[in-house]
């Protein structure tokens, strides 16, 4: 099987997606790409060297879990609009992250689709 040249800009998109997707598995996000798992978890490891980060999986080691449904019901109103805040603020975050994953899936179709020689 020949070895496929990836561009740098695919390359930093995948390690991108694969870091910003909590949940999901190098294998998932490789599959979803149609690149080789073993290629997608090396790109990551040495993305991951390239900034300083322990070899240990990153996204599992340290972090808090996200925060899942309303915020709590509190007596004062002042802390409730800063539970609300912080609960947009979240919710914005995460639709800047879907919106970078379709992104990063929309340039891998394209890219794919102009490799096919049919």
């Amino acid at each position: 099987m020949a070895m496929k040249d990836y561009s740098d800009e695919f390359r930093a998109d995948a390690v991108a997606l694969s870091e910003s997707t909590a949940g999901a598995t190098c294998k998932d996000i490789a599959a979803d790409l149609g690149i080789n798992r073993a290629t997608l978890r090396g790109w990551v490891l040495r993305d991951r060297d390239r900034r300083g980060i322990v070899a240990a999986d990153a996204r599992r080691g340290g972090t808090t879990p996200p925060r899942a449904g309303q915020p709590t019901a509190s007596a004062d109103p002042d802390e409730r609009i800063r539970q609300l805040e912080a609960r947009v603020a979240e919710l914005e975050a995460s639709e800047r992250k879907l919106a970078t994953g379709r992104d990063i899936l929309r340039r891998a179709a394209k890219y794919f689709a102009g490799e096919t020689k049919w």
